[in-house]
């Protein structure tokens, strides 16, 4: 499991897929809201989120991925899904905050459940 206190090293490392080819940079690690853990619903057991910075310079949004089976490298993150997927993941631009609304369709996006709060909480939140 991902460790709060790692994520400040984990930064700006390259992106990768499982095939090498990057993605973008690595740039906010979401925590559950309840737990302050980085999101690992408790009920459902779902990956933890990232945020990867990616397109031209101009033009960069961050785009969201679960970190499931995510390996770090001395110089790179590789997740898990390919990066055409990853590409036409939900996204905000860089200096946006992630409408709750939208969170569901991150989850569906990877195939991923999503479950709010008991209380109908957000369950994400950019650490």
């Amino acid at each position: 499991m991902i460790q709060a206190a790692d994520i400040r090293e984990w930064r700006n490392h390259d992106d990768v897929d499982p095939k090498q080819r990057k993605i973008g940079l690595l740039e906010a690690i979401y925590v559950d809201t309840i737990t302050d853990e980085p999101a690992m619903a408790t009920i459902t057991d779902e990956p933890a989120m990232a945020t990867i910075r990616t397109g031209l310079l101009t033009r960069q949004r961050l785009v969201f991925v679960p970190l499931d089976d995510a390996i770090l490298g001395p110089a790179y993150l590789k997740v898990s899904y390919a990066k055409g997927l990853v590409k036409k993941a939900p996204s905000i631009g860089t200096d946006d905050v992630l409408p709750a609304e939208q969170e569901e369709a991150i989850f569906q996006h990877y195939g991923l459940t999503y479950q709010p709060g008991a209380k109908g909480e957000r369950q994400l939140a950019r650490r």
